[in-house]
């Protein structure tokens, strides 16, 4: 699949530059901003991998979060994307998306390599990432759920008992799936979920645990699949930064969110995508 060789090659790529240099980005300092409501006020030196642009780097597909979509500019939509180019936006910066294995991005590997200036890519905060990445304040809380075939006479995850989960590599869903799964049960893991989704409609797997928004995307898409069980994990998502390497566009970005709280704008994206 050559979209799955583009991501390998990124991830290559970024694991070169993490062992040639402690960070390939220089500083730039971002020009000036106009506030909503406000005069123009000079941004602070955000030290970015192309000055002038925001740079995240995000694993696609993963709906509704992030979409492929060539009628963008990024050439990519969804939530995250969309939260991340209205931000970009307001601190004066043109924005970038690079599409990279989601392990390469959770390890902070990309990030250290100085490949992106930060991650979107729906990511729950946790204390083992914590350890590796800056994450931004909260701006998404989010279920695990198991998707399987209507016809398949699975209600829940005891049922799996001698199927095939499918989850992501690297993944909280991956995580919950190896803790509470029956014992012959068996793990199959794939890069994203552009790989997880054909899996299932072939037959290769027979349920999908991951993110609730994920598959309930699936589920509307086609009604030969549905979500039977959903799972109170208390995750919320955040944005990812190279650990104590940008702390101003860090708090920048945190600024932007409440910014976009208080205006409405987060709630009308929130609507769009999730209804």
């Amino acid at each position: 699949m050559q979209k799955l060789k583009t991501k390998v090659l990124a991830t290559v790529v970024a694991a070169f530059a993490l062992t040639t240099s402690a960070c390939a980005s220089g500083g730039a300092t971002a020009p000036a901003t106009t506030p909503a409501g406000g005069a123009s006020t000079a941004a602070p030196a955000f030290q970015l991998v192309t000055p002038g642009t925001l740079t995240a780097c995000s694993d696609v597909p993963y709906p509704p979060f992030e979409i492929e979509d060539p009628s963008t500019p990024t050439g990519y939509s969804g939530f995250d994307i969309e939260i991340m180019d209205a931000i970009a936006k307001k601190l004066g910066l043109t924005f970038k998306v690079i599409d990279v294995e989601f392990n390469a991005l959770q390890s902070g590997t990309v990030l250290v390599a100085g490949q992106c200036d930060m991650g979107a890519s729906a990511m729950t905060i946790t204390e083992e990432r914590k350890k590796n990445i800056d994450f931004s304040d909260p701006y998404y809380d989010s279920l695990q759920s198991l998707l399987v075939r209507a016809d398949s006479g699975i209600t829940n995850l005891a049922g799996t008992a001698g199927k095939k989960i499918g989850v992501q590599a690297g993944t909280t869903g991956k995580s919950y799936t190896e803790k509470n799964k029956p014992a012959s049960a068996v793990i199959v893991e794939f890069p994203s979920d552009g790989d997880l989704w054909p899996a299932i409609q072939a037959r290769q797997i027979d349920v999908i645990l991951q993110d609730l928004p994920v598959n309930r995307t699936h589920e509307k898409a086609d009604a030969n699949f549905k979500i039977v069980e959903t799972y109170k994990t208390d995750e919320q998502y955040g944005f990812a930064f190279a650990k104590d390497k940008n702390p101003a566009l860090l708090a920048a970005v945190n600024t932007q969110l409440k910014a976009m709280r208080a205006d409405g704008t987060y709630d009308a994206l929130y609507k769009k995508y999730f209804g």
